[in-house]
């Protein structure tokens, strides 16, 4: 396995946290650029200790792994986007009837956590071919140099998507939370679906 090989799997390991955090960056416009390191960097902590795990737990968990992956991914993200969809629906019926409403769309330690996890545990899987690329071909580096690439990747990816949203998420300030539970809800069945085919 080549180092540009490792880069790939971070690139496609990445991409659910990069449309997850594109979501958030929609759904909080006003992101301080702290936070969008932080989420970036909670996001790529995951995605690099995720593939440390599985290299490190071996093949015993690799069986268990693959089996509830997208259940677990699917239940976490659509948790999260349908509160999402439930609270704006609420939101909308407050307006209708002239309450003030207290919106409640900023991204919590909670709810990162949540994301952070369920967009990563496909890579506990990757740590299980990691092992087996070693075993078999050798890898370029370290376990620990090729997740370190992993989740440098998911940061710099997530990091962009999240201020793209950002720019999105001004134009499309009102129904972006609707939005962005719908999105949410979407990951979670591309990672089911993915899973049980």
């Amino acid at each position: 396995m080549s180092i540009y090989e490792i880069l790939l799997i971070g690139v496609a390991l990445s991409m659910d946290a990069v449309a997850v955090g594109m979501m958030n960056g929609m759904v909080e416009p006003g992101m301080k650029p702290w936070k969008v390191a932080a989420v970036a960097g909670m996001y790529a902590f995951f995605q690099f200790l995720m593939p440390v795990l599985g290299y490190y737990c071996g093949y015993a968990f690799s069986a268990f792994v693959k089996k509830i992956a997208p259940w677990l991914s699917f239940a976490l993200l659509g948790f999260i986007g349908g509160k999402m969809i439930f609270d704006y629906f609420r939101e909308e019926r407050q307006r209708r009837g002239g309450e003030r409403i207290v919106a409640q769309t900023k991204l919590g330690a909670g709810k990162l956590l949540l994301q952070a996890v369920a967009t990563s545990i496909d890579a506990l899987a990757v740590g299980v071919t990691l092992l087996a690329a070693e075993t078999d071909a050798g890898l370029p580096f370290h376990v620990i140099f090729c997740a370190l690439v992993i989740g440098g990747v998911t940061m710099l990816l997530s990091g962009a998507a999240i201020l793209l949203g950002k720019k999105v998420g001004d134009r499309f300030a009102d129904k972006a939370e609707l939005l962005g539970g719908l999105i949410l809800l979407a990951i979670g069945i591309k990672i089911l679906i993915e899973g049980l085919i």
